[in-house]
């Protein structure tokens, strides 16, 4: 069988990787750590159809080193173990490991040991977010690079390559062609060169228009990356909307999101969403949140648009506070310029004068706690969206009224 044109054409060099200027433009890290010939062992991760084999694949080409690849899914223990002793055998070894977030305990086991060694270097390739999905002693042995979203001009000039190789020899395409398909392939440059290579193969004179691509795949034009803003102009779009309470705008941003597949965005963006912008007007978010991020990752596409929808609307109709968001940063704006004194003798280490409040009425007895250039600075504004942030009011209110009494 013939190798997909997508195979063909994967990049020999960092210098034929389409995008990612961020890392391998030059002066970035990654081409400068190839340019010196010494990588770390490290994970890249991002979109499908990104690049991250690509670029595994280019970097070794370039380093000119032993290498060998390894899956995370398919491969067994037993395969591990004859890349160890490859590697033993060579004094050294690159492993290109691929769906590195489904590592088991068994591979890790193996695998940490030779990497602190130094004997195997692993560039791990995943889709997930590492900062969740991959064991944090693989992760902190590994520096981490994020891959971003491919702009359509990006895929545009892939589809020009393409079009320029011997493996598409006579093409005749149209630029409007050319642009519909990037437009169409949801950023994912595997996904626009198959879609080219079907597209050139089944026209009976080579030559390929709006019109013909369509009977191949009439997926609607989805601009969601439009640039390389794009992917974040649609997250923002989407917090924005749940802040302003607009369940159906809130529902259409997700939908976008949830067509380009990018899952890991929408679950960490939800999660910031429930605690900057809903907070303390309704608590009981943050875990039903959490329970629906975790039933959408247990039924996967297309079912975890139903968990997801349901948490989305719930969070738009929510009443909403930032005050705890207010609260924190008024903290941190006093700790980062320097209003710092002292902690008081009586709560320090030593404790020496210190009260128990178990020991009174309430559980509660007046004492200074904050800084002496601080005593008196308030925090904390409570807002009276909701029942629940009008209760903790309340609780405020009596507690500064004894403290006040007690001075």
């Amino acid at each position: 069988m013939d190798k997909p044109l997508a195979l063909k054409l994967a990049p020999k060099s960092i210098d034929d990787v389409i995008g990612q200027k961020h890392l391998l433009g030059e002066g970035k890290i990654l081409r400068n750590l190839v340019n010196n010939k010494k990588i770390p062992s490290m994970i890249l991760y991002g979109r499908p159809g990104i690049g991250k084999t690509s670029i595994a694949n280019a970097i070794v080409n370039d380093l000119g080193v032993r290498y060998r690849f390894f899956n995370a899914t398919i491969n067994n223990k037993h395969d591990f173990d004859v890349i160890v002793e490859e590697a033993k055998m060579y004094e050294g070894l690159v492993v290109i490991i691929d769906e590195i977030h489904r590592l088991n305990k068994d591979k890790q086991d193996l695998l940490l040991p030779q990497i602190e060694s130094g004997l195997i270097t692993i560039i791990g390739l995943t889709t997930s977010n590492p900062y969740h999905k991959i064991n944090p002693a693989i992760r902190s042995r590994c520096h981490l690079f994020e891959l971003l979203p491919l702009s359509e001009d990006d895929i545009i000039e892939g589809l020009k390559r393409a079009c320029k190789s011997p493996y598409l020899d006579g093409i005749k395409i149209s630029d409007d062609a050319i642009k519909y398909i990037a437009a169409i392939s949801g950023n994912d440059l595997r996904y626009a060169y198959n879609l080219l290579e079907v597209s050139f193969y089944s026209s009976s004179n080579k030559e390929i228009d709006v019109d013909h691509i369509k009977l191949i795949n009439n997926k609607p034009a989805f601009f969601h990356d439009k640039n390389e803003d794009g992917h974040y102009d649609v997250l923002s779009a989407f917090q924005k909307s749940i802040r302003g309470s607009d369940v159906n705008a809130s529902l259409h941003y997700l939908a976008r999101l949830l067509e380009a597949g990018d899952l890991d965005s929408i679950y960490r963006r939800l999660s910031v969403i429930v605690y900057e912008d809903i907070g303390l007007a309704n608590p009981a978010l943050g875990p039903r949140l959490k329970a629906a991020i975790d039933a959408s990752e247990l039924v996967g596409f297309p079912e975890c648009v139903i968990p997801l929808g349901e948490i989305v609307i719930e969070m738009s109709l929510s009443p909403k506070s930032n005050s705890a968001v207010m609260a924190i940063n008024a903290a941190l704006d006093d700790v980062r310029t320097g209003k710092c004194d002292k902690v008081p003798k009586h709560i320090n280490s030593t404790a020496f004068g210190y009260i128990y409040p178990h020991d009174y009425p309430g559980d509660f007895v007046a004492q200074q706690y904050l800084p002496d250039n601080l005593k008196n600075k308030n925090y904390y504004v409570p807002k009276e969206t909701s029942q629940y942030e009008r209760q903790l009011k309340q609780i405020k209110d009596h507690l500064d009224k004894l403290f006040k009494a007690s001075k």
